[in-house]
């Protein structure tokens, strides 16, 4: 007669354990599980993607109703269980149903941490922790513009990163001073900021939550420290907790979490516990690795094969937010008795930090660039000693192998059977290698569908194609060896222009239909690259998609952190009159804009201004002849100038003229990413051209002319392209080089990371040593530059509330851009 096991909690840990049981003994329990959720198993890891729209909740649902169907599982969905009857060995659900058990399985995960601030309990606050959430915070992004997430973790960052993507400002409220400081070192945490606050997002660290505020809903968040940051939606990622409720009202053991042994039985044998709920040697964990582990020990000792024991599991953190990679183990911030080892390549945004202790690697921060991340897990967990490669540590696995004359800390072929590959989904080397054998797998695609074995985050995509390999030889089909555009296509950037071009596609449908995109409707990292790709290819056929625009470009305005926004007027070359300044002191008093800066590329900007206001006050601007400076596009922003030899006793040749010249011939333009410009006329360079995407520098013989530089905290100072007599040769090198740059780059690629990919010698080779395709490219961006400065897209801004409404000022003063003289 087969024994009873109650399962309660239908979550990715008790249903991993089931799994597991089934392999060991898949007849020896009648199996009812209790799930709170009404709908099967789904991956919560995956739950980040649902929010930010990349995945639905059919795509992460890992166990529909036929699963459990099919293996005669009685799944009670929707229905948790509220009390144990462990004298009578029974549960009774919320509804009232009983069902009696011989063995019973707590996996009831953990709630999120909810801390008595006032106001908690508004309309329009949401924790993130289930599909329920996510659904909530959808709704709320398609009726609201302004969101705050309390806490700048692991998780707070997957649903700032989310509501951004759905169109949202979002703001984190996070109160260390480091972002995701459990995983992070300050430097690490630091760039991880500035890499996100780049993307649009804002912050507010060091910051403690005061109340949150509303009138019968949410309308804002206050700091300590007195600031209010105004908000629709408020979501708590401070933490979680494990939900003990149950087994305490039941009387099993319990501290933080409840207590289980070495094989994961709780203080009354018949009853087991796992995964966020189960408390081990007084540690609790979060992660998915050590769930995977604690499923197999349960299920061994449920199966009745009672030799196993687990023993607690080391763990790693991986973060991919917008395409930034981080990882992190063990004792990474180090101390007195460790040596740290590090690594930072400004101009590449990579860090790394290992911190090695006694000859062993003992911790290890990696931010982004993560591939040698598994590894350097392998070697801590091994305790394997670095000393042969010390050296080339730093640098990776490839680098060690070849100081230490092999592969070390075992490479694929030395690994046990048992070693784990992926640790998303718990998937060790030798069931790889029996689905490679059993199943006749032959690609990465056919692993993930048949293992799981890198369908989460990725990054064991590489050991996974090593098995491969390893076990096919030349039987094995490589995945693509280029870096798709997103999870839409398989297609890489360069690809997706040329097919562009080479098919004539002149629409996003016909792009997605044609290139056989996996979403119909593309995601929020394609739709804005397809829509430069198009505007880029096809000028003055192509008319751009508003709605495939970053919020910043759809509200002609630069979105602050506390939700308003600022607007810079264009100065031509940084020049203006003195009725131009009326105008703009005029706007200020009007509208009681609160702070008037001089930005650093010589421009006004009026900060603080409220969304519903940005018409009006363009409105102003335009009847006085002021037009946008693209302060908050991927297009030309700032022609920034010394007052040269018109006015300066060193000047050498009219800088001021030349930045006007320049600013006038290429405003307007959409390019790959911002692109600033500047004039400086003597070599004393007070205009800082060279650390400029085109830069031009007065000579007593005419002008040097130097392209690829940035500012910011990776300085990349330009290289010098060539120098030139007459101001119409440095427009004519300028929109030139502008055009080469807007045909070839990647979108979202600035003119840095551009030229130091293709080399300053092909840059140099298509604009200098030829001048007929040099010609040829002036040509084309002036031809472009007519529909740019034309279109009327330009003459729209943002009206309304919601982000989606948008009417052509024109309606309402007459157009926010107008050609330039």
């Amino acid at each position: 007669m087969k024994e009873r096991l109650v399962v309660v909690g239908n979550g990715m840990a008790g249903i991993r354990t089931v799994e597991e049981l089934l392999k060991r003994d898949p007849g020896r329990y009648h199996i009812t599980v209790f799930g709170a959720e009404p709908h099967g198993n789904y991956d919560r890891i995956q739950l980040s993607h649902v929010l930010s729209g990349e995945k639905e909740l059919a795509g992460i649902v890992t166990h529909p109703q036929s699963w459990y169907d099919d293996r005669g599982i009685h799944l009670i969905a929707g229905d948790p269980v509220e009390s144990i009857d462990r004298e009578l060995k029974l549960v009774a659900s919320r509804s009232g149903v009983l069902v009696p058990y011989d063995k019973l399985l707590l996996a009831t995960g953990s709630l999120p941490v909810a801390p008595p601030i006032p106001g908690i309990q508004l309309p329009g606050v949401v924790a993130f922790r289930d599909i329920g959430d996510v659904e909530k915070m959808v709704e709320a992004s398609r009726r609201h513009r302004r969101a705050v997430v309390i806490g700048g973790g692991l998780l707070g960052l997957e649903a700032a990163n989310g509501l951004a993507r759905r169109g949202m400002s979002v703001a984190v409220v996070h109160l260390m001073p480091t972002l995701m400081e459990r995983q992070l070192d300050a430097t690490a945490g630091e760039l991880l900021k500035r890499d996100l606050d780049g993307r649009g997002l804002s912050f507010f660290t060091n910051a403690q939550t005061e109340e949150i505020y509303g009138d019968g809903r949410v309308q804002g968040l206050r700091l300590a420290d007195g600031r209010d940051i105004p908000a629709d939606l408020a979501v708590l990622a401070i933490g979680i907790r494990p939900n003990v409720a149950l087994a305490q009202a039941a009387g099993l053991a319990v501290n933080r979490g409840v207590v289980v042994g070495d094989d994961l039985r709780t203080s009354d044998p018949a009853v087991f516990a796992v995964g966020e709920c189960a408390e081990h040697r007084g540690q609790c964990y979060g992660l998915v690795a050590p769930l995977w582990e604690m499923a197999k020990v349960c299920a061994d000792h449920l199966a009745g094969q009672a030799d196993s024991a687990y023993a607690g599991t080391a763990t790693a953190t991986r973060l991919k937010v917008t395409g930034i990679e981080v990882f992190s183990a063990g004792d990474f911030q180090g101390g007195e008795d460790c040596e740290e080892i590090v690594l930072h390549d400004r101009a590449r945004g990579v860090y790394r930090k290992l911190v090695v202790r006694g000859g062993r690697l003992d911790g290890a921060v990696l931010y982004g660039d993560a591939a040698d991340g598994g590894w350097y897990f392998d070697l801590l967990k091994a305790g394997t000693d670095i000393t042969p490669f010390r050296n080339a540590l730093a640098f990776g696995e490839a680098a060690a192998a070849v100081l230490a004359g092999a592969p070390v800390g075992g490479g694929l072929a030395e690994m046990p059977l048992d070693a784990e590959i992926c640790g998303c989904n718990g998937v060790s080397k030798g069931t790889i290698l029996d689905a490679i054998a059993g199943k006749g797998l032959a690609s990465l695609e056919e692993v993930k569908a048949h293992t799981k074995a890198s369908a989460s985050c990725g990054n064991c995509a590489r050991k996974v194609e090593g098995l491969l390999k390893l076990a096919l030889g030349e039987g094995f089909k490589a995945g693509p060896a280029v870096k798709p555009l997103c999870g839409c296509t398989d297609l890489d950037h360069d690809e997706v222009r040329r097919r562009i071009a080479a098919q004539g596609l002149k629409t996003i449908p016909a792009v997605m239909k044609a290139l056989d995109w996996k979403n119909e409707t593309g995601c929020p990292s394609c739709r804005p690259a397809l829509n430069y790709y198009l505007l880029a290819a096809w000028p003055g056929e192509y008319r751009n998609d508003p709605q495939s625009r970053f919020v910043n470009e759809r509200a002609h305005a630069n979105i602050q952190k506390d939700g308003t926004f600022s607007v810079v007027p264009r100065m031509w070359g940084g020049l203006t009159t003195p009725a131009e300044l009326k105008a703009i002191a005029e706007v200020a008093e009007r509208h009681r804009i609160p702070t008037v800066k001089m930005t650093g590329g010589q421009r006004i900007d009026l900060l603080g201004v409220p969304k519903e206001k940005l018409p009006a006050i363009w409105k102003d601007l335009s009847e006085a002849g002021m037009v946008s400076g693209h302060a908050y596009g991927k297009a030309i922003r700032t022609v920034k100038t010394c007052v040269g030899s018109e006015w300066c006793r060193f000047g050498t040749q009219p800088s001021m003229d030349m930045g006007v010249r320049l600013e006038k011939l290429t405003w307007g333009s959409w390019t790959p990413h911002k692109f600033k410009l500047a004039v400086s006329g003597c070599p004393r360079n007070c205009a800082e051209a060279t650390i400029k995407d085109f830069g031009v520098i007065a000579v007593d013989s005419g002008w040097e002319l130097h392209v690829g530089g940035n500012g910011g905290i990776a300085v990349r100072v330009t290289d010098l392209l060539c120098k030139v007599e007459t101001q119409e040769e440095v427009l004519e090198y300028a929109g030139a080089f502008l055009q080469l740059y807007r045909e070839e780059a990647r979108y979202l690629e600035r003119t840095a990371p551009w030229v130091e990919r293709i080399g300053i010698d092909r840059v140099k080779d298509r604009i200098v040593g030829d001048a007929a395709g040099r010609q040829a490219l002036f040509a084309r961006f002036l031809a472009s530059q007519k529909h740019a400065q034309d279109d009327p897209w330009a003459e729209r801004a943002l009206a309304g509330a919601e982000a989606h409404e948008f009417v052509p000022l024109a309606d309402l003063a007459g157009p926010v851009l107008k050609k330039a003289g």
